[in-house]
């Protein structure tokens, strides 16, 4: 009797191991990556993560795209430091993304590719009970903001989540200056500033030619098309317009019904030769979507754009520029401005910086009693942002940020999946999200409209 007991209690024990360890193995979340034209979608997995599943599935047409993005895959899976251990299932037939929606095996979806239909495929994963993380812009025009105002309306039905991938939030400049700018002692209040003076500027210069990853990109032709890609007005403009709304009112619920007013936008185009298309692309003519009008072996891209508007009683402006390449020793760069009755807070990234993005306080008033202010404002800065400093320039001062805090722009994005994982497990995310993200894209959507009247 006595062995027997033991037989069944050593039998249960093992039942129950077994359980627990099925248990151990499931993860709350199984991504699903739909059409991952863009490299952004390949660095949400650059690192892995707790909570996710390492078995990824891939729902694509074939082709260049979809080998590139699994070669970058691969080679994170590969790389010598922190390998990750991704295990992509992909399927490529025509139908992928219904495809998609008829098996469900998995219950978030990242979007990060052509954006011509990404409003779409945001609407119906939405309506079929997925989570989605979707690359910026979630709307590149009047009639996406439209489908897009309709998709947020059903994540809060269905209670899913919809969420664009703001990496900027994360860099440890702008986070010091929207912290700066919280303390009155320091900024003083925020300008109203007018048009030609604006409280706050924010401009963002890229490069097609660029590298990630270690590795020169190659870009998909479509990218260059702005009827797939969108307009930098309403791309790239996201990120600016949203560090504005992030920076200026933190924490604010922006209804774009009432606080936001578009006083002026442009666009302009940036030309691209037949030679410099294949270096970027590998492809040795341009496609008939991309036919040139006037020079054949010129394309014109319209990727630049510029917004003026009044964002709760506040002057904006907003600035994207594209050229072919950086100078040598430089990448991409970020300008951004913040004018407060008793300082301004300026991040430049210019030949003086070399090229390395640096934070300036510049006061009105430069005396001893604005100094010891600051300096003690500095000293409690530290306690959460361990060895910041302070190093005194002409106008005032630089703000001397440890190496520890600087992450690149490619890390960035597990901060934002990591925070996105947070918000859907509590189910929620703070009421200003949602409808700051509306607000954002109608003021790139609607400057576009405008823009393109002219």
């Amino acid at each position: 009797m006595k062995k027997t007991i033991i037989k069944v209690s050593s039998l249960f024990l093992i039942c129950m191991a077994c359980k627990d360890s099925n248990l151990t193995k499931q993860k709350p979340f199984q991504l699903i990556t739909i059409d991952p034209g863009h490299f952004h979608a390949a660095l949400v997995q650059k690192t892995m993560y707790p909570d996710i599943d390492s078995t990824v599935y891939v729902y694509a047409p074939a082709g260049n795209d979809l080998q590139l993005h699994l070669d970058r895959i691969s080679s994170y899976n590969n790389r010598k430091e922190n390998p990750t251990q991704w295990n992509e299932q992909v399927y490529t037939g025509d139908d992928f993304f219904e495809k998609m929606i008829q098996e469900k095996k998995g219950n978030l979806v990242v979007l990060s590719g052509n954006n011509q239909k990404k409003t779409d495929y945001i609407l119906t994963a939405l309506q079929n009970g997925f989570h989605v993380l979707a690359d910026k812009p979630m709307a590149i025009d009047a009639i996406g903001f439209e489908k897009l105002k309709q998709a947020f309306a059903i994540a809060e039905k269905n209670k899913h989540l919809l969420y664009d991938i703001m990496t900027e939030r994360f860099e440890i400049n702008t986070i010091l200056q929207r912290e700066l700018s919280k303390l009155p002692e320091v900024f003083g209040t925020l300008e109203k500033g007018s048009q030609d003076h604006p409280a706050i500027t924010k401009e963002s210069v890229h490069h097609f030619y660029k590298y990630v990853s270690g590795s020169v990109l190659t870009r998909p032709a479509w990218f260059l098309d702005v009827a797939q890609q969108g307009e930098g007005i309403a791309d790239v403009m996201t990120h600016l317009v949203d560090l504005v709304q992030w920076e200026c009112f933190p924490e604010t619920i922006i209804d774009y019904t009432k606080d936001i007013r578009v006083l002026s936008a442009k666009r302009w185009s940036t030309p691209v030769t037949l030679h410099e298309f294949t270096a970027i692309t590998k492809l040795p003519a341009f496609p008939s979507f991309l036919k040139p009008e006037k020079n054949d072996s010129i394309i014109e891209v319209f990727s630049n754009g510029e917004i003026n508007y009044i964002l709760k009683g506040i002057h904006a402006k907003t600035s994207v520029i594209w050229n072919y390449k950086a100078p040598e020793g430089s990448g991409d760069t970020h300008y951004s401005i913040m004018r407060g009755t008793k300082a301004n807070l300026i991040i430049r990234q210019g030949k003086e910086e070399q090229f390395q993005t640096t934070l300036y306080i510049e006061p009105v008033k430069h005396n001893a009693a604005y100094k010891e202010v600051l300096m003690d404002a500095i000293k409690k800065l530290a306690e959460k942002y361990n060895g910041i400093q302070l190093s005194a320039v002409k106008k005032g001062w630089i703000v001397k940020i440890p190496d520890t805090l600087k992450e690149g722009h490619e890390a960035h994005f597990a901060s934002v999946m990591e925070n996105y994982l947070n918000y859907v497990k509590n189910n929620s995310m703070p009421a200003w999200e949602v409808p700051n993200m509306i607000a954002k894209y109608y003021t790139t959507t609607t400057a576009l409209t405008l823009a393109l009247k002219k």
